[in-house]
């Protein structure tokens, strides 16, 4: 059953032991950079956002890390899993967690999730770790649970940029 499909009835709520589950396991598909199972966690119409400036109201009119619709988040693991991007060769290896989630009930029935995030990167004989505040809007579909909006608000968002080789 397509999400078109579905009518308001069969859209049960989602809830917060649904919603972390689905948040904790696009973590581990990330740190395995198992980017192929990634991809499908959107709904076709997502965006996948990484804001520069905090506190912009319209982030399709500002200047962003990424502002991925389905065809620029595919471009971008091919890239990162091509080898031929500096930033991604080699690969980091990374961990991260999540924790502190609030969700709010979305107006088309699905969830707005906040939670934050942190990072940890290992790679050239050093560790950095990285913190956001990161929204997600997850929808009810005949496949499960998607994301329709990701957004990652770095801590340090608006500081220099370094090479960044993997996916929030």
């Amino acid at each position: 059953m397509s999400t078109t499909e579905m009518t308001r009835s069969d859209l049960a709520v989602i809830t917060l032991d649904e919603a972390s589950a689905f948040i904790w396991r696009e973590a581990e598909l990330l740190d395995r950079q198992d980017y192929t199972a990634w991809l499908p966690l959107f709904t076709p119409d997502g965006l996948y956002v990484i804001p520069i400036e905090r506190e912009a109201e319209d982030r399709a009119g500002e200047l962003n890390i990424a502002y991925d619709d389905a065809e620029m988040r595919a471009m971008r693991v091919k890239r990162l899993k091509s080898g031929f991007s500096i930033s991604s060769a080699p690969s980091a290896r990374t961990v991260r967690t999540t924790s502190r989630f609030v969700l709010e009930e979305a107006p088309d029935g699905g969830v707005l999730v906040r939670c934050a995030q942190m990072l940890v990167e290992y790679k050239f004989e050093r560790t950095r770790v990285i913190g956001a505040d990161v929204t997600y809007h997850l929808v009810r579909t005949g496949e499960g649970l998607r994301m329709a909006y990701k957004e990652i608000l770095l801590l340090n968002s608006d500081d220099p940029l370094w090479g960044i080789g993997y996916l929030f």
